[in-house]
Formats: C-alpha cells, sequence, structure tokens
C-alpha cells in the first residue's frame, strides 16, 4: 500500500474531452473526463491549474507524469513539448470524474485558443491539477479574505472563470461586489453569487483593456473608502515587461474591505496603486495578480 506520505501536491492527469458549451460569444466550457480525475481534489475558489495542449491537430498532448514532470517536460525535444497554459478550475466533480474549464477566447492567436476554436469530443489534453490524495494543502489558491470583510472582485475575461467558482463557494451572508470586464455583449458566463453580492459585467465592444474596468473600480472604491486616511507611500512599481505581478498577502484579520484583483498586468496594477495610494486601503488586504501582460505570450 501506499503511503499518503509519498502522495504529491499536484500530479498529472491525462483527461479528454466529454463536453463543449458556448457560454457567451467569448467563451468555451470544456468539461474534460479521464480515468483518474477521482483524484482530483475539489478545492474551489481561484484553484490553478495546468493544460498540456497537442503540439499538432488530432494528436494527444505529451506531458510526462511524476514529480518532476516540468524538468522532464523541459527537456523534451522542441517538437514534442506540448504548449502549457495555466486556467481556473471552474468547477469539478469528482465523483463523475469531470473538471469545467472555461476558456477565453482571445483574437491572439495562441496555441490555446487556436485549439479551443478546434476543439473536438475526445480531443486528449494533460492537466496538471491538485491531488486529493495530498494530505496537506496543495497551493493555487489565492483568495483569503478576512472574516467579515467586504468583497471587491475585480478582473477581466481572464478572470471571469476565477470569479465565478469564487462566487460558487461564498457564504450566504458574504457581501461585496464584483466587477467583470468582457469583450463583448452578451459575455456574461452564468455564476450563482450570495444575495449581498453584486456582478456587473462591463463589456469592452472594441475598447482597449481595462477602459471599462478602471473606472468602474475607481468609482466603487470612492463609495467604499469614502474617507481614505493620509495616503502614505505608494506601493513599490512593478515593471510588467520584467517582473511577476504576483502578490498575495497572507489573511489581513479584522480588515474591513479586501480586493482581489487579476487579469491584464499594467490594467492590474494601476489598480492596485489605485486602491492602496489613492484611497487608502491598507496593501496587506489586496490580492493582485497579473494573469497575462498585453503583448507577451505566457512562458
Amino acid at each position: 500500500m501506499t503511503s499518503t506520505l509519498a502522495v504529491a501536491p499536484w500530479r498529472v492527469f491525462h483527461v479528454e474531452v466529454r463536453a463543449l458549451r458556448r457560454i457567451g460569444p467569448s467563451f468555451l466550457r470544456v468539461t474534460f473526463t479521464g480515468p483518474d480525475l477521482d483524484r482530483f481534489a475539489d478545492n474551489g475558489y481561484d484553484q490553478r491549474i495546468k493544460l498540456a495542449l497537442p503540439v499538432t491537430e488530432g494528436a494527444a498532448a505529451e506531458l510526462p507524469a511524476g514529480p518532476d514532470w516540468y524538468q522532464r517536460w523541459r527537456d523534451l525535444p522542441a517538437e514534442r513539448r506540448s504548449p502549457i497554459r495555466t486556467y481556473t478550475v471552474r468547477a469539478a466533480r469528482p465523483a463523475a470524474s469531470e473538471v469545467d474549464v472555461d476558456l477565453a477566447l482571445h483574437g491572439d492567436g495562441g496555441p490555446a485558443t487556436r485549439w479551443a476554436r478546434r476543439a473536438r469530443l475526445g480531443d486528449r489534453l494533460a492537466l496538471v491539477g491538485p491531488d486529493a490524495g495530498y494530505p496537506g494543502v496543495h497551493g493555487g489558491v489565492e483568495f483569503a479574505p478576512p472574516a467579515g470583510a467586504t468583497l471587491l472582485l475585480a478582473g477581466d475575461e481572464t478572470a471571469a472563470p476565477a470569479i465565478g467558482a469564487i462566487l460558487d463557494r461564498l457564504p450566504a451572508d458574504a457581501r461585496g461586489h464584483a466587477l467583470v470586464e468582457v469583450p463583448q455583449a452578451g459575455d456574461e458566463p452564468p455564476v450563482r453569487a450570495p444575495a449581498g453580492v453584486t456582478v456587473t459585467w462591463l463589456p469592452r465592444a472594441g475598447a482597449p483593456h481595462g477602459s471599462r474596468l478602471t473606472p468602474a473600480v475607481v468609482d466603487l472604491a470612492a463609495r467604499l473608502l469614502p474617507a481614505p486616511p493620509v495616503a502614505g507611500p505608494p506601493p513599490a512599481d512593478v515593471n510588467v515587461d520584467r517582473d511577476v505581478l504576483w502578490e498575495v498577502p497572507e489573511r489581513p484579520e479584522g480588515a474591513a474591505l479586501y480586493a482581489w484583483l487579476a487579469g491584464e498586468a499594467a490594467v492590474i496594477r494601476g489598480l492596485r496603486r489605485h486602491l492602496v495610494a489613492e484611497r487608502g486601503l491598507d496593501r496587506r488586504a489586496v490580492a493582485f495578480m497579473g494573469y497575462w501582460r498585453a503583448g507577451r505570450a505566457e512562458n
């Protein structure tokens, strides 16, 4: 018998597409199944996973198994190295061996969008996710609000699946706001929010990224933080072309407002700067994550 102490937090699941559903002009919900997805840990909230995509259309994605999968993947010849992209679990049903992932269909022609636009039932991918057999904390979940805090969730279409999954798990008495910028009208993936949480969809309709989200957050912050304290020094700036834009503080007990920001790095950097430097929100109560950078592909 294998000891649970030998189980790694994450493992490679070999999966195939069970169902495809368009949930808006710019979103595709993919349901994956696999022989061992009953071992997938359903952690909820903004649980990150990685998907390995086929190198060529119709082929299976190739991803080595085992705890050293990443190094072994790096060592593969370029022509066999399946592209890897990071996503959020939208829903997991281990009893049915199913995981849902919502893909935002960008117009950038990257490998994920190219695969999604041609996806077929039975397509074979590899999914790196949390193993339910691991007895500790898996990692990859950043949403950690203090008890009783008002919530401010803000992001673009790449953050929409995470925001939806967070809303699904909130307690019935949660209160707050979710602001989601999406490419166009009709891009409103179904969500279930507690009665005390308002969800606002902000279609860009061809305008630049952040053009709807930034003013909406600024306006809401003025209402949530009407009399900010004297502003202290602004948070250290981040070069979004060079540095990783990712800061998730420890759970800030006692904070009245908790902000979770994710999406295009430059937009998210500006929102965090506004909340901390101009509205006086404690930086320990702001989780901000650059999910992607305009003009740059994910490594």
